[in-house]
């Protein structure tokens, strides 16, 4: 898919610098900036994979849970 992003001038060159260092063109810089801004792929089942998947199993009234936190404040 192409897109357009408008980018100032020292974020291209600055782009241009590292792409010319790695051997790869800008396009290419950009996807792996992209790729790597995003926290994992957006695939069905994928989410079951991520390290905190799970990690909250108990069923807890948001609310009630705030109050409790804050709560410590105080003491």
């Amino acid at each position: 898919m192409r897109t357009i992003v408008d980018l100032p001038k020292e974020q291209i060159k600055a782009l241009d610098r590292y792409g010319k260092a790695r051997g790869v063109s800008r396009a290419e810089v950009v996807r792996e900036a992209v790729a790597a801004y995003l926290p994992m792929p957006y695939k069905k089942g994928v989410f079951q994979t991520h390290p905190a998947f799970g990690s909250w199993k108990k069923k807890t009234d948001s609310i009630e849970y705030v109050r409790k936190l804050r709560s410590e404040w105080s003491k």
